[in-house]
């Protein structure tokens, strides 16, 4: 199996200057609501381990269950303070209801809005030393529009009630988005050429680019983001010798799952990058073991892709490697690329050693957060 690459990135600019000086780095913990309570001080645990005397941390309130206590989901202090003082951050889980409550909008998707994190980079890679076929993926989102940016109507009419909401699809956030894409294959590319010990010229290329849409159906929406993607390796000639093919949104879902290791990097629209990500993750597992990254120019907020699980918060049986990996991309990004290749690799002997007594509820094990955080550690 070759090296996976899914920590081989660090697309954060003006960041990466601030690494390696002896400085200690500022990383915001935004916990949240349920499990992200247990999640984010195991991520904390490892980062420490990994990289002793190098942090210091600060806890910043948001969540669903910050607003019940005090009417604000998202204070204005925790965004400051992120700007401010941070060089990057982790973001628990937040209990979104699934109903309308009044005054209330998700902290996340907020928080996406107002730092500009307009990418999420979700890698999903089977483990080093797993069987089967080698998964090696990365799935980016765009994080701003779609349908997220939450403008729904209802209308009552003599036929009843009428649901609107507007998609909103510009050709500047494609653009950027598809940039970010075109930008992680050529690294990973670079990356395995450099792990294979080759020179470039003697490999083909094998970066691929792969623009998800329904542009059959949404022809122009979906037409814009597809044609703007492609504009930006039009115009740039550094990224030539990236392939670039297309999927319908449905269709990449049934590809995934029955070939998934024919995928380097997917670029979707919110909605569906959302949607691939998450099923994207029960090909490695669960989601319990997939991070992410929102990433901006300035700025990255490392993110498990789980929910806040309220029917185990409190019980000490979260899986906390999504947050690990979470952590470790946050490194990455911002320039600690060997330390985020150390918890990687740890991350992945504690997987393929598959021992019940350690692992979490959710892969068949009875282990428990702390037990799984102690066994990353001991590998580090």
């Amino acid at each position: 199996m070759s090296l996976p690459t899914r920590y081989m990135h660090n697309c954060v600019r003006g960041l990466a200057s601030a690494t390696g000086t002896g400085k200690k780095l500022t990383i915001g913990l935004v916990p949240a609501d349920g499990i992200g309570r247990e999640v984010i001080p195991a991520a904390q645990k490892v980062m420490e381990a990994a990289l002793p005397n190098r942090f210091s941390f600060l806890h910043l309130d948001c969540g669903f269950e910050h607003f019940q206590k005090t009417g604000v989901a998202l204070p204005a202090e925790t965004v400051q303070r992120l700007r401010d003082e941070c060089a990057g951050a982790l973001f628990g889980a937040v209990s979104s209801p699934s109903h309308k409550v009044a005054g209330y909008s998700s902290p996340i998707v907020a928080l996406r809005k107002q730092l500009d994190l307009y990418a999420n980079v979700r890698p999903v890679a089977s483990p080093l030393g797993a069987t089967g076929k080698p998964i090696d993926m990365v799935i980016i989102r765009e994080n701003t529009e779609c349908l997220y940016i939450k403008s729904e109507r209802l209308l009552s009419t003599p036929l009843g009630k009428i649901a609107f909401a507007d998609r909103q699809i510009t050709e500047y956030a494609s653009k950027r988005i598809g940039r970010m894409a075109y930008t992680i294959a050529s690294q990973r590319l670079a990356a395995r050429r450099a792990a294979s010990g080759s020179s470039a010229g003697s490999l083909p290329p094998k970066a691929t680019v792969t623009i998800v849409h329904k542009s059959n159906v949404l022809s122009i929406t979906d037409g814009l983001f597809r044609e703007s993607v492609r504009a930006v390796q039009a115009d740039d000639p550094t990224f030539a010798d990236i392939h670039v093919e297309e999927q319908l949104v449905d269709s990449m879902v049934y590809r995934m799952f029955r070939e998934p290791e024919v995928f380097d990097v997917a670029v979707a629209p919110n909605l569906y990058g959302d949607i691939i990500s998450d099923g994207a993750a029960a090909l490695v597992g669960s989601l319990g073991v997939v991070g992410s990254a929102n990433v901006g120019d300035t700025f990255v907020l490392g993110e498990p892709v789980h929910g806040s699980a309220p029917d185990i918060a409190g019980k000490g049986i979260a899986n906390p490697i999504a947050a690990v990996r979470s952590a470790a991309l946050l490194l990455a990004h911002i320039g600690e690329s060997t330390p985020a290749h150390r918890i990687n690799a740890a991350v992945d002997k504690v997987l393929v050693a598959n021992d019940p007594s350690i692992l979490t509820p959710d892969l068949g094990g009875r282990g428990t957060t702390d037990k799984v955080v102690r066994a990353i550690i001991a590998a580090l």
